[in-house]
């Protein structure tokens, strides 16, 4: 690569300043010299004036769910349950003879969904509502009798919800896996070079059938869930080892639900949510979480906790206390002031969604005004010494990292005024933040250094609010082999 600049990591070691030549072989970074410096040789990269970023990390995908986003019915934005079930009403059914749309907020719809409602809008095609969140699907009687199950309203909560997603993602391989593979190129299109998948499925096997067939455009971390980690155990399943030639896809981390989520006002908090004396619902007892957990890290599996209320977060981090376990939480977007400090000293990653803050604002204000806990404590983590992810948890945010990085660095959206405004971290955090080991521990551009790369249109550590989150990438390379060029 001729002509580059370079921002973020591995910036600050270099003995020069000004634009730089990059030589890659062999899949890392061979040589940074100053400009005109280095004799070409193999294939040349002219890209005079781009600046140059260690690839990016989503590190919370729900990768299967995510690409069949692209062939559901949009209900983001539905203002009410007769229009989102209008949206359906009017929509043509899938291939397999259903209708399924996701993507709906109804915390503040003025009506609420029903199973009339539904069934005069849908008739005898079953039919699907997936939450933003996931974590309710709102089902009309056809579909309710498909799938065996009843619910008065037609609406589905937690893990009878995962159940219906497990089922709707469970799409032909074929199928799915061209959809996976058009998501990863958008993916490697915003500078991404690799994802932590967190379908809830057997990933293992997903991700070898893949790599097989020639999948290549994004590095792989999957989950394992609990029905899984005996299954897991018994195939000798480490977190780091490959399951592909390349060693582009590895085991990740134990993944564990602890409670529920905002936008379904089950996430377990310690005061009530407003008009009654509902705290939340915790889905898994502190003495289970500690035995899959002592379970998973003996035989060397990471642990990835999702906790969203204060309650949740508390009781997470207790296990990790108690289990030696090492890994994540996942979400922390309620948490206690006394356990913040927590993260780093028991060295367990915050692996944070910053546009959910930004989609969640209204929410938190009305939902949350009575909790005393922190919500969603960005830069409290930061300065605090923890290591903070970035992720969008996809398909309940678009994947799209240089969007997170806006969300957290200005922590508003368009016109509106910042949210929680001292919880803004730097641009520089940020982008650590969206590299694969983390804030604390970032990737770097130096010799030496594997070539996961992305180049920019412009300087991210300088960038607005609007240019951050529309942030032209001009090329992404995994392993110096270009998986997008603008």
């Amino acid at each position: 690569m001729r002509g580059v600049w370079i921002a973020g990591p591995g910036a600050e070691l270099l003995p020069f300043t000004g634009a730089a030549d990059v030589l890659i072989e062999g899949g890392l970074i061979a040589d940074i010299a100053p400009a005109g410096v280095l004799a070409p040789r193999g294939e040349t990269i002219d890209v005079d004036g781009a600046w140059l970023v260690p690839g990016l990390w989503d590190h919370h995908v729900h990768v299967v769910q995510w690409a069949l986003a692209a062939e559901r019915v949009d209900l983001e934005g539905t203002a009410s349950a007769a229009e989102a079930a209008a949206r359906m009403g009017a929509s043509a059914p899938l291939p397999d003879g259903t209708r399924v749309g996701s993507g709906f907020r109804d915390a503040f719809w003025a009506d609420r969904p029903t199973l009339a409602l539904i069934d005069a809008e849908t008739g005898d095609i079953p039919t699907y509502l997936i939450n933003a969140d996931v974590h309710s699907v709102w089902l009309n009687s056809a579909a309710l009798r498909r799938e065996g199950f009843t619910a008065d309203d037609g609406m589905l909560r937690e893990e009878p919800a995962f159940e219906i997603s497990r089922r709707l993602n469970a799409a032909g391989t074929e199928r799915a896996d061209a959809l996976v593979l058009r998501a990863a190129q958008a993916a490697a299109r915003r500078g991404v070079v690799g994802w932590v998948d967190l379908d809830m499925a057997w990933n293992a096997e997903a991700w070898e059938r893949r790599t097989r067939a020639g999948f290549d455009v994004v590095r792989t971390e999957f989950g394992v869930y609990p029905p899984q980690l005996e299954r897991a155990i018994a195939e000798g399943l480490v977190t780091g080892d490959a399951v592909d030639a390349a060693g582009l896809a590895r085991v990740g981390s134990l993944k564990v639900i602890t409670d529920g989520s905002l936008g379904t006002r089950t996430a377990a908090c310690s005061h009530p949510y407003p008009g009654g004396d509902d705290r939340g619902l915790l889905t898994v007892e502190p003495e289970q979480l500690q035995e899959w957990m002592s379970r998973a890290a003996g035989a060397g599996l990471a642990c990835a906790i999702h906790a969203i209320g204060d309650r949740a977060n508390s009781h997470a981090l207790d296990a990790f206390a108690a289990t030696g376990a090492w890994g994540s939480i996942e979400h922390a977007q309620l948490v206690a002031h006394a356990d913040i400090p927590r993260f780093a000293r028991l060295g367990v990653t915050a692996s944070v969604q910053p546009v959910h803050a930004l989609d969640d604002r209204d929410l938190t204000d009305a939902l949350w005004a009575g909790q005393t806990a922190q919500p969603y404590p960005l830069r409290a983590l930061v300065a605090a010494g923890a290591n903070v992810t970035f992720g969008s948890d996809a398909p309940v945010s678009p994947l799209d990292p240089w969007a997170a990085i806006a969300a957290a660095v200005y922590r508003t959206r368009g016109d509106r005024e910042p949210w929680a405004a001292p919880e803004r971290v730097s641009a520089q955090v940020a982008l650590a933040a969206s590299t694969h080991r983390g804030s604390a521990y970032p990737d770097v551009i130096a010799p030496g250094a594997v070539a996961d790369l992305a180049l920019v249109a412009s300087d991210p550590l300088a960038a607005g609010e609007r240019e951050l989150r529309e942030m032209p990438v001009v090329a992404t390379l995994l392993d110096g082999r270009l998986t997008h060029l603008a």
